[in-house]
């Protein structure tokens, strides 16, 4: 089973993290932005070799799950990480307000349904844990799940994330490697973003009144995640809390970390058994003998 790459960014298993210590800048460094993106491509490059030898091997299944407040660059990370690699290889949902449909089933059924099969990689843009994040800030998302019985909140956050874990183990023990990324970006930046959204033509087709209304929950929102990540962060899942305010740092760290665990796999190119490599050379035979 998967165990977890060390980094500065792993988030413990012993819920000593502290969102409020957590860094939202990157550490003094002589590298810029063109050397981040640099270091960025070379990653790629190795990310495509690894891609190809998982899709070929067909034993792991890869699930990425990226989490943060708006403007964080969930959607740019993914766009920049995940930029070169076989479309075959990967699928990426995003998930936003439950359909009826969806609200039909247990919380897990509509990411549970699109999981990466084994040799691909998946990337849930939010997730599941929207249930015990932007649910738990909102509880009155809960009347349209229709639960049975009397909700006693702190008790369904509890057993919701009991569930996560449980869920991601099962997943673990079958195969799928979970690697989990908080974009965690400061407010400060946040704020800035948005105002770029505005100021910036090109760019308001992505602003949402509702993002600035959000924002006003901030706080209940660190306090969310504090509990989940904390909670949910396991050696065979591990969080990893990536400095969110500067973006090029930050696609380097995400690629950094999946590369780095993907080459702790031991992936390889399937070898053909001594009867399958004298088949191979009949066949390479036949196939020289005509013009």
């Amino acid at each position: 089973m998967f165990t977890a790459l060390t980094s500065p960014y792993l988030i413990p298993f012993d819920a000593a993290f502290q969102v409020n210590s957590a860094a939202t800048e990157p550490p003094d460094s002589s590298l810029d932005k063109k050397d981040y993106k640099r270091l960025l491509d070379d990653l790629i490059a190795e990310l495509d070799d690894l891609q190809r030898m998982l899709y070929a091997q067909d034993r792991y299944a890869v699930l990425l799950i990226f989490q943060g407040m708006d403007a964080s660059g969930k959607d740019s990370t993914i766009r920049a990480v995940m930029n070169g690699i076989d479309p075959a290889g990967c699928q990426v949902f995003s998930f936003k307000k439950p359909s009826v449909h969806e609200l039909d089933h247990d919380f897990l059924w509509r990411t549970a349904v699109r999981l990466p099969e084994r040799g691909r990689i998946g990337i849930f843009n939010r997730s599941y844990y929207e249930e015990v994040l932007a649910v738990r800030v909102h509880p009155e998302y809960l009347e349209a799940q229709r639960l049975p019985g009397k909700i006693e909140p702190e008790r369904l956050w509890r057993e919701r994330m009991e569930s996560i874990n449980d869920h991601e183990r099962h997943l673990a023990r079958n195969g799928t490697v979970i690697i989990k990324f908080w974009l965690n970006i400061s407010k400060k930046e946040q704020r800035k973003r948005f105002l770029s959204r505005i100021d910036e033509p090109h760019k308001n087709w992505k602003f949402a009144e509702s993002d600035v209304r959000e924002r006003e929950h901030w706080d209940a929102y660190m306090h969310a995640y504090q509990q989940a990540l904390t909670a949910t962060s396991k050696e065979w899942a591990p969080w990893y809390a990536i400095p969110g305010d500067d973006k090029p740092y930050m696609r380097y760290c995400v690629a950094d970390i999946l590369v780095q665990s993907l080459k702790s796999l031991g992936l390889t190119y399937p070898r053909v058994d001594a009867a399958q490599e004298k088949k191979l050379q009949k066949m390479r035979k036949l196939l020289a003998d005509k013009d």
